[in-house]
């Protein structure tokens, strides 16, 4: 369903962040793995919003706040902040919500509570002319 305003739409997502994106000592992911997940939650708030994926045009900020890491869930969060014509300014929050803990087990893991915010942005996207 399309709407015609939306400011306040939020769209969030999870992930496990598996072991195969850890390209740093103690397990870090880099941070275009979260710019990238920060894409995928653009695109459906631009579907939902609009009826069109958009395209992402540029981003005014970004901010890592604390590490992202292999075996980490996170959670991505989506929030329309100012409709154009045809540009959508996003504001963006990754939480790490569960962590692993191999210094207990190699399979164990903890929900964190509160979850730790990691990244922070704030992003344009452009969607067709209606």
């Amino acid at each position: 369903m399309t709407q015609t305003t939306g400011v306040g739409l939020t769209v969030t997502h999870r992930r496990y962040v598996p072991y195969s994106h850890a390209h740093y000592a103690g397990n870090l992911v880099d941070g275009a793995y979260v710019l990238g997940l920060f894409g995928d939650v653009a695109t459906d708030l631009c579907i939902q919003h609009d009826g069109d994926e958009g395209l992402f045009a540029s981003y005014s900020d970004v901010q890592f706040t604390a590490p992202v890491r292999a075996g980490d869930v996170v959670e991505v969060t989506a929030t329309l902040t100012r409709v154009g014509n045809r540009s959508r300014v996003i504001d963006f929050v990754c939480r790490v919500v569960c962590r692993g803990r191999p210094d207990i087990a190699e399979s164990a893991a903890e929900v964190l509570d509160p979850p730790i915010v990691a990244v922070t942005a704030t992003g344009t996207v452009v969607v067709r002319q209606k």
